[in-house]
């Protein structure tokens, strides 16, 4: 029987493929979202609200007129690079945020979350494939305040009995095979957006941030991830806290490693267009090599990546080439 679900963030590029897989599951999603980042055309049929977690009065009332049973949380930001910068953008929002909702959930005895977290709070990898157990050591501000985010939940578990699932998941990618939504940030940061708006035009060329990295080509390797596999992860992990009601962790990857060369040559290869790039300096913050082990969503969640990366970057080039301003009302 489908339930009420709060999504947090669920305006934003991967709140927005779960909202819509939350409704082919059978479920209602109640998107909360302040528009900074999201967008409203986004959410598609789904029920919204506009509104900032911070808004602890805002949320009650939003929770006082649904039978809520559980709340996604992806209400955070999510750049390394301006986290570096700008720290307290971060700690403000992704912290600071949280706390606003955890009280509201609380006051609305709401004991069930599902956290988007993050590859970003292991740090530097001690080895590859990481798993679940690996040290959490962050080496930029936006691990950092994932990493805070799952501890606070952790506290609060023992002390109000809220029960939670963290899907820490390395870099998401990719579209709605239907192309009814895509990725649109902006700035667009995301390796393979950026070299897709160079396919199309929009841009002239691509930054390689580091050559130097120990690996085969010397840029830096990372794990990549189809925001659909995503969407259905968190259907699934908020189908397993209900049934076996205890908390759980899982990393959520293909378990396939890709450096920025790579990635550049198959979306030469998909798009038929020619990437020119230029090379700079390491961005502070940068782990050489993120590689996901999915060895325990397999097995407890039954869970696994669906789509290759040329399927990843298949289904971004159909969206961006039909939408290549994106949403185009920019929220």
């Amino acid at each position: 029987m489908g339930k009420e679900i709060l999504v947090a963030g669920g305006a934003g590029y991967v709140g927005s493929h779960t909202v819509m897989e939350l409704i082919r599951a059978g479920h209602t999603p109640i998107v909360v979202d302040n528009l900074s980042t999201g967008h409203k055309k986004s959410v598609l049929d789904a029920i919204f609200y506009k509104c900032d977690l911070g808004d602890v009065a805002g949320l009650k009332k939003i929770f006082s007129r649904h039978n809520i049973d559980a709340v996604i949380h992806f209400g955070a930001n999510c750049y390394v690079g301006e986290s570096v910068v700008n720290p307290h953008k971060y700690f403000k929002n992704n912290v600071g945020n949280t706390l606003g909702l955890l009280e509201a959930m609380l006051d609305s005895d709401i004991k069930k979350i599902i956290l988007s977290s993050t590859a970003a709070t292991y740090g530097n990898p001690l080895k590859n494939p990481i798993d679940e157990n690996h040290p959490q050591a962050p080496c930029n501000p936006y691990g950092l305040s994932k990493l805070f985010m799952e501890q606070i939940i952790d506290t609060y578990e023992k002390a109000y009995g809220i029960k939670h699932i963290y899907l820490r998941y390395f870099n998401a990618a990719g579209a709605d095979p239907e192309t009814r939504i895509g990725e649109d940030h902006y700035p667009e940061t995301h390796i393979i957006p950026l070299l897709l708006q160079i396919a199309l035009g929009i841009k002239k060329q691509f930054t390689i941030f580091g050559t130097d990295y120990d690996t085969n080509d010397g840029t830096c390797i990372r794990d990549y991830i189809h925001v659909m596999d995503l969407a259905n992860a968190h259907v699934k992990a908020m189908n397993y806290l209900n049934e076996v009601k205890h908390s759980d962790v899982f990393n959520l990857g293909s378990s396939v490693g890709y450096s920025v060369k790579e990635i550049i040559e198959r979306v030469e290869k998909i798009t038929g267009k020619k990437i020119p790039t230029e090379t700079s300096e390491r961005r502070e913050g940068d782990p050489s090599v993120l590689i996901s082990s999915s060895d325990k969503v397999k097995k407890i969640l039954g869970w696994q990546s669906q789509y290759s990366l040329d399927e990843i970057i298949e289904s971004a080039w159909k969206w961006h080439k039909k939408y290549p301003k994106g949403f185009e009302d920019g929220k």
